[in-house]
């Protein structure tokens, strides 16, 4: 595949708003999840989330815009404003736009019903309506900025951000935009945040042996912790300043062991899809110099990865990063592990792997410089979605 470069990258994330506070908070090596004060948890396993705070939309988008955008818009428009900016150029009507969310815009759903329900079919306010899709986000980027290239949404849970990169690759490459602003976007709600408790899938304290939090492969993990915030990249021709890296390949598999709602057991299809995205950036495994992982947290998805990743690459190992203890997971989860990767790349810096301190594979666990030519990343769905990305430091 011929290489794509990134430009710039907006991040509107747990723990850091925009760049240089995102690159903080990976040298630093903490975690971002926390208690969960915006609403109550009382009577819930789980009582912790990777939530945006400090984050004023007003800062990014003009009042009577931002009248007609709900939550998870907000979040969108505002990562790409700050990913234009960094680009250093504002992007011509030929540009794309690919975003992934795993549930959409929940909170705007709930409150649309509830005024369905309450007041009828007549007095529910129609821009709720017109704010509850999961398209509402990449719409409002497009016409911010006057944008006439595809408007993609991808939905396939944890690998909606890879999906909507490698589409976006796909036109970039037949030439049918010239540029393309790739993301991802995701709201913590009560609605979102319950559901997932009363399903088992939140990290959760048990008793005085384990305190909630993140654990990414590590043997002790019992979930995942629910993140939320935006996170733009620009891609192609859509950026005067030296790229920060290039998209080089993209793999997809399916894991047909899987349920509807779970990961399943087999590796040989994980290791199918990370393969292909090697060679579809021309290169073999010995190439990869470290694997930026999906890991979460989830028992059967964590394991499923862990030997794939063992599985492909045999003794010669790279350096495996898990960065879904630090900001939570699901679509802005993909977006910000993407966009680790990259300054990985960019600052030849590998992170660590917060809360993965007793693993059987071998993660990296400290903040520690390293030669790094090609980075991939994967993203494996719950569902048995799979998508794998190569991200490499030079254009060949």
């Amino acid at each position: 595949m011929v290489r794509i470069p990134v430009t710039g990258i907006g991040v509107i994330a747990p723990g850091a708003i925009g760049l240089d506070a995102f690159r903080r908070l990976l040298a630093e090596g903490r975690s971002a999840v926390a208690d969960v004060e915006r609403f109550d948890t009382t009577g819930l396993s789980a009582h912790k989330a990777a939530l945006v705070n400090g984050f004023s939309p007003r800062d990014f988008i003009a009042p009577m815009k931002m009248r007609r955008m709900n939550a998870l818009s907000r979040l969108g428009l505002a990562a790409a404003k700050l990913a234009i900016d960094d680009a250093g150029a504002a992007p011509g009507q030929n540009t794309g736009v690919a975003i992934g969310t795993a549930f959409g815009p929940v909170q705007t759903s709930v409150e649309y019903m509830q005024d369905y329900v309450e007041k009828g079919a007549a007095l529910a306010p129609p821009q709720l309506f017109a704010e509850s899709v999961a398209n509402a986000p990449g719409s409002h980027i497009a016409i911010e900025w006057n944008l006439r290239g595809f408007n993609l949404t991808t939905t396939q849970r944890e690998s909606s951000v890879l999906a909507a990169a490698m589409y976006a690759s796909s036109q970039l490459l037949k030439g049918t935009v010239d540029a393309a602003l790739i993301g991802g976007v995701e709201e913590a709600n009560e609605m979102l945040f319950s559901v997932l408790d009363r399903l088992g899938a939140l990290a959760h304290a048990n008793g005085a042996v384990l305190d909630e939090a993140a654990r990414p492969f590590d043997r002790r993990r019992n979930g995942l912790v629910l993140g939320e915030g935006g996170c733009v990249l620009v891609a192609g021709n859509g950026g005067t300043r030296k790229p920060y890296a290039w998209l080089s390949g993209f793999g997809v598999a399916r894991d047909t062991t899987a349920s509807i709602s779970d990961w399943g057991s087999d590796p040989s299809s994980v290791a199918a899809a990370m393969r292909a995205a090697i060679d579809d950036a021309e290169l073999t495994p010995d190439d990869i110099d470290a694997v930026y992982a999906s890991a979460n947290g989830s028992r059967r998805g964590d394991d499923v990865e862990a030997r794939a990743i063992e599985l492909l690459f045999g003794a010669r190992m790279p350096a495996v990063v898990a960065t879904k203890g630090i900001f939570g997971e699901y679509a802005a989860g993909g977006a910000l592990q993407l966009a680790s990767a990259i300054v990985a790349i960019d600052e030849q810096r590998l992170h660590a792997s917060v809360g993965s301190d007793e693993s059987d594979l071998a993660v990296n666990r400290s903040v520690r410089g390293a030669e790094l030519r090609h980075v991939l990343v994967n993203a494996i769905s719950a569902g048995g979605g799979i998508v794998c990305a190569v991200v490499s430091r030079e254009a060949a």
